[in-house]
């Protein structure tokens, strides 16, 4: 695959088609067996609130991946993302109902850098809180 958005149809200031992604007790289950992260602050509720949190909570690197779809939906090809970052501000609380939570996500392109890169921001957000900070991508554009 290749980026399919041009460097030169970029400006600083371009905005990403926005995302939202729901998370469910049933997402944080998968995501759990996939990734071999069973710490039970992601599936146990009575836990999580013995620990000091309000419910059970997402995982952080399945945040930090349900984000960076924003981008590489946008560009076409997850290998254009040569780089990216966050800082892991507030955690995704997530419901026992049919609803779960829902994390928003929109980005930007913040910087044109050399070599057809450019840096995307994103911003992530969840019941109304930011739970990615310095949420930054390094993506090669066509």
């Amino acid at each position: 695959m290749t980026a399919q958005i041009k460097y030169a149809d970029v400006e600083v200031g371009t905005e990403l088609p926005a995302g939202s992604f729901p998370v469910t007790r049933a997402t944080l289950v998968q995501y759990a067996g996939a990734s071999g992260d069973f710490n039970p602050i992601h599936w146990n509720e009575k836990f999580a609130k013995e620990v000091g949190l309000p419910d059970v909570i997402a995982h952080g690197m399945f945040t930090m991946a349900e984000a960076i779809r924003v981008v590489t939906d946008w560009v076409g090809d997850p290998g254009a993302v040569v780089e990216y970052g966050v800082r892991f501000t507030k955690p995704v609380v997530v419901p026992n109902d049919d609803a779960g939570a829902v994390i928003e996500v929109t980005a930007k392109v913040a910087a044109k850098l050399e070599d057809n890169r450019v840096r995307v921001d994103l911003t992530a957000m969840s019941a109304g809180q930011k739970v990615l900070g310095m949420s930054r991508a390094l993506v090669t554009l066509a």
